[in-house]
């Protein structure tokens, strides 16, 4: 898992949140636009590999495989 990816997922902890807002994912990638834009790939990626679920509006909720992954490393 490359380190942006990792990064979103750890939002979830350390916000302490089971779901979270595209514009909060969108602080995985920091100031950089180019990252930022990224996250919104990586964060579609985790839901097709089923990291994340989508809850609508924008939302997205950490799945018991994303809290795995997190939690592994």
């Amino acid at each position: 898992m490359d380190d942006l990816t990792r990064r979103v997922l750890q939002l979830f902890g350390e916000l302490n949140q089971d779901s979270l807002d595209l514009h909060t994912l969108f602080e995985a990638g920091g100031n950089d636009p180019r990252a930022r834009e990224q996250v919104f790939d990586v964060v579609h990626q985790l839901v097709s590999d089923g990291f994340l679920d989508e809850r609508g509006s924008d939302f997205y909720s950490i799945t018991p495989k994303g809290q795995a992954a997190v939690n592994t490393k």
